[in-house]
């Protein structure tokens, strides 16, 4: 697997990778966005028209993508965000992100909806974990899993706060995946049609569990946890007053994740979190909502460097890292660049992602003319005039 990863020369090739691999209604669930997939391709879209300014004559040999964290060393300025299907495209497909991440020397980020135990991944990984919750309709249930992992000693908790209804992604109903990886008359064809994934991942599932992957980290009291789609109705009840109880309860690292407006930035900032992400889910929360990158600065302004500013959504490139580096960013947060990595060669495919995307953030900043992350700025951008950046600024 790792001689195959190496024909990939970018992030698109381990994509196309991915799908040849998986069945459709999998490689859908990963790649497409809400309704009609109009904010997945402005997500693009708003980050290609950004441009960079080059720089010329300034000896760039000692040039690192290194960078810090929370005052602490990573490999370049990337974490792993959460992706729950990691477990249904790979056997074990968390273990391989934590451990692509842990060798690159970036967190990686577990999501509730993973397929491999909260205490297991931190055993058979090691580096530096964080864990995304979701909050389900029964709170103190949902809470579980977050005393778990702050049990184990996961460094940073997660809150996805931009989802307090389901996602309206309709090609996931098309496509029989309503209740997961269960064989239906609706997907049996597009199952037997892929049997590398059917005998690499299910079947490996079945010998190993005794049954095909289910939602082992979250606590779902009297539901099948094969069938937890069952209880994807999300706490639209959710207000300020909880982020400020996962602050008295959570002793490490609080983060944010889905903040798209300025005044809920400061808002978060007062309720003591240690870093937003500025996100719109990869466009699955809302097919309306604007790119990240264009909140950006807007919510790098309101926090005033109060916080740890993250951004994702749409990230596919070095190049892309650095725009929003520019722009104000701490670090990007990557979802669907090593998803792909694992969907097409488990932690090889995943580490050949990270390696891509440090090799061109190298060679971009080499272009730009810096030695390090901290001397790249807004002089180094260009935003078109007609930019959203602009009007929201």
């Amino acid at each position: 697997m790792a001689d195959l990863t190496r024909s990939a020369l970018n992030i698109e090739d381990l994509r196309r990778m991915a799908r040849r691999r998986l069945t459709r209604g999998l490689f859908e669930f990963i790649d497409r966005g809400s309704e009609d997939d109009i904010a997945l391709r402005h997500n693009r879209e708003a980050l290609q028209r950004i441009k960079l300014r080059s720089r010329v004559l300034n000896d760039t040999s000692r040039r690192s993508p290194a960078s810090t964290l929370f005052g602490e060393p990573v490999g370049m300025p990337v974490v792993i965000g959460p992706t729950g299907p990691a477990g249904f495209v790979w056997f074990r497909g968390e273990t391989a992100l934590a451990r692509a991440a842990a060798k690159a020397n970036i967190p990686f980020t577990l999501a509730s909806t993973s397929n491999t135990p909260i205490e297991k991944i931190l055993a058979d990984s090691g580096g530096r974990l964080w864990f995304q919750l979701y909050v389900w309709r029964d709170l103190d249930a949902s809470l579980v899993a977050a005393h778990r992992a702050r049990d184990a000693g996961y460094d940073g908790l997660v809150i996805t706060v931009d989802s307090p209804v389901g996602f309206n992604r309709e090609h996931t109903v098309r496509n029989g995946m309503t209740d997961g990886i269960n064989l239906s008359s609706r997907n049996a064809f597009d199952v037997f049609t892929h049997p590398r994934w059917l005998v690499d991942t299910i079947g490996r599932y079945l010998l190993a569990d005794g049954h095909v992957p289910r939602f082992v980290n979250i606590h779902v009291p009297e539901v099948d946890p094969g069938k937890v789609f069952d209880y994807h109705q999300r706490n639209d009840a959710l207000d300020w007053d909880f982020l400020k109880r996962m602050r008295d309860m959570w002793p490490r690292k609080l983060i944010a994740k889905g903040v798209l407006h300025a005044d809920d930035a400061r808002k978060c900032v007062e309720c003591g979190v240690d870093a937003i992400v500025v996100s719109n889910h990869g466009a699955n929360a809302s097919d309306a909502a604007p790119a990240p990158i264009d909140m950006l600065p807007s919510i790098v302004a309101a926090v005033d460097g109060r916080t740890t500013t993250i951004v994702d959504s749409g990230f596919r490139r070095g190049s892309d890292i650095l725009k929003a580096i520019a722009l104000g960013a701490d670090c990007v947060m990557i979802g669907r660049a090593t998803l792909y990595g694992v969907s097409a060669a488990g932690e090889a495919g995943a580490s050949r992602a990270l390696d891509i995307l440090h090799a061109e953030i190298r060679r971009t900043m080499g272009v730009l003319a810096v030695n390090s992350i901290d001397e790249i700025t807004p002089d180094h951008v260009i935003v078109p005039p007609d930019s959203l950046i602009h009007a929201v600024a």
